[in-house]
């Protein structure tokens, strides 16, 4: 088939359902190449129509700090000092570069978190 730009939900539905039909592809075969395309026409569609809520990082600091028990001291060894930490989660002081670094890599998120609205 020739794809094009996805205009209607149907398009969308059926590059879709013939995405997840190729989605294993061997590498440099013409179904890896329509695989590509019908990728990046998917990602277009989405982007345009789904739009996602932005993710507030204190909220998701506090959450995963919530899932695995911790407590505001439990961050002194990333953040800082008592009164740092007690900042940051109040919304007091902003997450720094350097603090953002850590935390995601302590945590496991994704760093998009920290730079919604920026």
């Amino acid at each position: 088939m020739s794809w094009k730009v996805l205009k209607t939900e149907e398009e969308y539905h059926h590059a879709a359902i013939r995405m997840m039909e190729i989605f294993y592809a061997a590498p440099n075969t013409p179904e890896s190449e329509e695989l590509d395309l019908l990728v990046v026409l998917v990602k277009d569609y989405d982007d345009k129509h789904f739009h996602l809520p932005e993710l507030d990082a204190l909220e998701v600091i506090k959450y995963k700090m919530q899932e695995m028990g911790m407590k505001s001291k439990d961050l002194e060894s990333i953040i800082g000092s008592k009164g740092h930490v007690s900042a940051i989660l109040f919304g007091k002081r902003e997450i720094t570069l350097k603090m953002a670094q850590k935390l995601k890599d302590y945590f496991s998120i994704p760093a998009e978190v920290f730079f919604n609205g920026a």
